[in-house]
């Protein structure tokens, strides 16, 4: 991928991609939601089979941590790492890549990246409605780990 800089020292790819915009990347958020939603119901079904396993956990035990904490940090992580995008990402045609570079980011950036989606939730999502104002399409999530989420050809 060719890039070339920008006075802000963002590089922005020149072949075919552009920023992917706030409704792409909501759509791509809300079908991982779909996909997570319907995996971890699957497991719950296998593992557990009885619906009342539900309504009787603790919501702090391992269980509890296990598939609604660690479990979606792993797989966003994998998938981001990996192949770039989450299954929702793929499905919009968009990919996360180093804000510097355009290149696949680092586990360190995705850990980053995944854990700073609290900090753009906590003041009423600003930092997701922030994508609609920057110049790059970017949310704070994204200023905080060096990423920047494109449109593939």
């Amino acid at each position: 991928m060719n890039t070339t800089s920008t006075q802000s020292g963002y590089y922005q790819a020149v072949s075919d991609t552009h920023n992917a915009g706030f409704m792409r990347r909501a759509l791509a958020h809300l079908i991982d939601g779909i996909l997570l939603s319907t995996f971890l119901a699957a497991c719950f079904i296998v593992f557990y089979g009885d619906s009342q396993w539900l309504t009787l956990q603790n919501s702090w035990s391992v269980n509890y941590i296990f598939y609604e904490e660690l479990l979606p940090l792993v797989l966003a992580v994998a998938f981001w790492v990996k192949k770039a995008a989450t299954p929702g990402k793929m499905v919009m045609n968009t990919k996360v890549v180093d804000a510097n570079t355009g290149l696949n980011i680092s586990t360190s950036q995705a850990l980053l990246r995944y854990i700073s989606y609290f900090i753009s939730a906590l003041p009423l999502g600003l930092g997701f409605i922030w994508i609609l104002i920057d110049e790059q399409n970017r949310a704070w999530h994204d200023l905080i780990a060096g990423t920047v989420v494109v449109k593939q050809a």
